[in-house]
């Protein structure tokens, strides 16, 4: 059982983290104008495997006696939600506005909340069914306004929305799958097989399509900079934060939580890159925030928390 006042403070660090995700744009825009997506996301596996990699070595003590599901999890979150959520994420600004990108990370609730039903048998209380429709309307109204959703969207404009749905949908099941693995590994070794296990797949990738090279060629000071802050703020230390909060709290409920990292960067995008903010997107962010607020104030129901703890267990 999680305690109630854990997973209240498990909620809040999940929010902190996801919302260090929303300074991505300020460092990831200008890096796609020079760099491959690939390129991009090679060098940033390699610089925060580099920075965890005494949480590297110890995890990996513990891979012996996975299970071969664990492995599966753990495959699914550092290829899946590590390496082509990512790929897919970056690869999405050259072809839509970068707060539409964004925006559209609001569907990960949806699929993470499908996949803690189907794979880790979560259940909720009532309060959840509330709060779940409210925060995804805060979401909605953040995106569209009072309007049709996409109403002029064509094009390119699809291309960046496909690939950020795709995001999404990996971003949100690697909550779910993330959950699983905290039974066997702390939060700082996760963050580091995350992303360390995702570098074979990536290099292979990128050794077909011509290595690193041309990319390490391109690495002017600014960019590398850039890089630098990339992996080390939305990147790592977003990542720490997260799986820190994550171990405290449900994969559902951190989901929803989850919706500070498309509020924080239409603010950031707003102030920083000097892009509009409309009333209704503001509405859609202090809803957001009072759904995440409101559902870490609950008491969670002991007995169901312990039945899918169990099951997590048996899987690993």
């Amino acid at each position: 059982m999680i305690k109630p006042d854990a997973r209240r403070s498990g909620l809040l660090w999940v929010a902190l983290g996801a919302a260090m995700w929303g300074t991505d744009a300020l460092f990831r825009s200008g890096l796609v104008e020079r760099l491959t997506s690939l390129q991009i996301v090679w060098l940033e596996h390699a610089l925060i495997s580099l920075m965890m990699l005494p949480w590297i070595i110890r995890a990996f003590r513990k891979l012996s006696g996975l299970s071969a599901g664990g492995w599966l999890l753990l495959l699914a979150v550092s290829w899946g939600s590590s390496a082509l959520a990512t790929w897919a994420f970056t690869e999405a600004f050259r072809y839509g506005h970068p707060s539409a990108v964004v925006l559209l990370q609001k569907l990960q609730p949806l699929f993470a909340v499908l996949a803690a039903k189907w794979l880790l048998r979560e259940r909720w209380s009532s309060t959840y069914y509330v709060v779940l429709p409210g925060a995804l309307l805060g979401a909605y109204v953040l995106s569209f306004g009072f309007s049709a959703p996409f109403t002029a969207a064509h094009g390119g404009q699809w291309a960046g929305s496909l690939l950020a749905i795709a995001a999404a949908l990996l971003w949100g099941c690697g909550t779910t799958f993330g959950r699983s693995l905290l039974q066997r590994f702390s939060f700082a070794e996760l963050t580091g097989l995350r992303v360390f296990c995702a570098l074979p797949m990536l290099t292979l990738l990128q050794t077909l399509q011509g290595g690193l090279t041309p990319a390490l060629g391109e690495l002017t000071f600014p960019l590398g900079l850039d890089l630098f802050l990339l992996s080390l703020v939305p990147g790592l230390a977003g990542l720490l934060l997260y799986y820190y909060g994550l171990q405290r709290t449900q994969a559902a409920y951190a989901a929803i939580a989850e919706l500070s990292f498309p509020a924080a960067a239409l603010l950031i995008n707003r102030y920083f890159l000097g892009q509009s903010v409309s009333m209704a997107q503001i509405a859609g962010v202090l809803l957001i925030w009072l759904m995440v607020a409101y559902l870490s104030r609950q008491k969670e129901n002991p007995l169901p928390a312990l039945a899918a703890r169990n099951h997590r267990a048996q899987m690993l």
